[in-house]
């Protein structure tokens, strides 16, 4: 539950600064006790926003402020 209402949170957030940027969930399975947001590039380039691999505890550090991903989308983006 807790990583699914971060992810809802942080691709709300997403979508609210780029409207165009489709968002997509889990897209493939992904890996346990893990948080990540990642970019993929019209040219096929994976650019990570945010891992939360290697954080914690406590708990609360693997999960990003959506603010902080929608900067790292906004800088990859320029």
């Amino acid at each position: 539950r807790v990583y699914g209402r971060n992810a809802a949170a942080v691709s709300e957030a997403l979508r609210g600064a780029v409207s165009h940027l489709p968002v997509d969930i889990n897209p493939r399975p992904p890996r346990r006790n893990s948080f990540e947001v990642s970019l993929l590039k019209e040219d096929g380039s994976t650019v990570e926003l945010w891992s939360g691999i290697g954080k914690g505890p406590p708990r609360k550090l693997k999960f990003p402020q959506p603010e902080a991903v929608v900067e790292a989308l906004k800088s990859s983006l320029a």
